[in-house]
């Protein structure tokens, strides 16, 4: 096995992530996920490690920038010295509200509502976080534009899903490229228009 760094441990991390969600989603119990989370963290300490021997930061410093973002992006939770408010807002909205413009201040730099969405996404997830996003903004026909008619259960929709994918790889179609193809003109529809001339 060849020096670790960075890239190479990237599959690694994605690997453990998807084990703790499938641990979760099939109830796999105390002990399993208490495991496979130490997997995880196992992950960010190395990449801590190979970052603290090149002397960029140290997983201490990780920790660190960790409390002050939990601080800094839920005032509606945290005082600035990092005690708790002595009350919380109302609702979910009002949080996600006050989550949404602190994250703004943070990254002026992120100009459009769907900035910042990772690419390396699988489709579905980040069909289902630019369909968020837009709600969010008010992007009101973007999402209902594109829905069709479901079925009433996730595991009704998951047999959808899986026929789908079944039925573009029988007619030679890559079903994850489709959809990414779909998300590019979606995004190209609904993100920022050139300025008027």
């Amino acid at each position: 096995m060849g020096a670790l760094t960075h890239e190479s441990l990237v599959e690694y991390l994605l690997e453990e992530a998807y084990e703790v969600a499938e641990t979760i989603e099939t109830g796999g119990g105390d002990a399993e996920l208490k495991s496979e989370l130490g997997d995880v963290l196992l992950q960010v300490v190395l990449h801590a490690r190979l970052a603290e021997e090149r002397g960029a930061f140290d997983l201490n410093e990780v920790a660190r920038g960790l409390t002050a973002k939990m601080i800094r992006r839920n005032p509606h939770v945290f005082k600035p010295d990092g005690s708790l408010q002595e009350s919380f807002p109302a609702t979910v909205e009002d949080i996600v509200l006050t989550w949404e413009a602190v994250k703004k201040a943070e990254k002026p730099e992120r100009g459009h509502v769907f900035d910042g969405v990772p690419a390396a996404l699988p489709a579905l997830a980040r069909a289902q976080k630019l369909l968020d996003r837009a709600e969010r903004a008010a992007l009101a026909r973007a999402a209902s534009e594109t829905a069709v008619e479901l079925p009433a259960t996730e595991e009704e929709l998951g047999d959808l899903l899986f026929g789908i994918v079944a039925g573009a790889r029988a007619g030679g179609l890559d079903a994850e490229r489709a959809l990414r193809g779909a998300l590019r003109r979606f995004q190209d529809s609904h993100g920022p228009r050139p300025p008027a001339q």
